[in-house]
């Protein structure tokens, strides 16, 4: 090349840029260095979890008043519209505690009415039931749960639910054990006379 403009670059390890030129005088320009650092991050794509608290029971989920993490857009899109769950917050948090406890409180009173109760079956002794005899200890009909709901009544001014007692079969005279499930920790034996007349 027979140019006189050519121009040459080099790097240089100062921190500058040597320009020279072939012509007729040997200038360097010196131009300022500019560093740009560029740094990248990558990172995995970040689950975004809400912690939520259901209002009502949804199925494939969890309970009324259960504590969950879930997707944010499912919160977003479909729990907290139609209103079966509320953000969890510290003061939520708090309440949902305080009502826990509550619960359990009235729970642990129920069981102890109920084992109360159970005390006073077992001590009042065994229950007298007449029936219409018949050839030997046979008697007409059967004792069913609701005529021992109805004695229990009768005697001791309690009411029972017949779906809770639990009974043998009763077609003859004789002494039985009947069963009464007051709570489901606590079970009732009550011993029952039948009698003919």
């Amino acid at each position: 090349m027979a140019s006189s403009t050519a121009l040459s670059l080099s790097w240089s390890s100062s921190p500058c840029w040597s320009h020279s030129f072939n012509g007729g005088a040997n200038e360097t320009l010196t131009v300022s260095e500019r560093r740009f650092n560029f740094e990248v991050v990558s990172q995995k794509k970040a689950k975004k979890l809400r912690k939520v608290i259901l209002k009502e029971d949804v199925t494939d989920l969890g309970k009324q008043g259960q504590l969950l993490d879930v997707k944010a857009g499912f919160f977003r899109n479909f729990l907290l519209p139609t209103g079966k769950a509320q953000l969890m917050t510290p003061l939520l948090l708090k309440e949902l505690k305080m009502e826990d406890e509550r619960i359990e409180a009235e729970k642990q009173r129920v069981k102890e009415e109920a084992q109360q109760l159970a005390l006073v079956f077992e001590t009042v002794g065994a229950f007298k039931v007449k029936r219409k005899g018949g050839k030997g200890k046979q008697i007409f009909g059967s004792v069913t749960a609701q005529d021992l709901v109805d004695i229990i009544k009768a005697q001791l001014q309690r009411d029972i639910d017949k779906r809770l007692v639990s009974l043998p079969e009763i077609r003859e005279t004789g002494e039985y054990i009947a069963e009464l499930k007051l709570h489901p920790d606590v079970t009732a034996r009550v011993r029952i006379n039948v009698f003919a007349n």
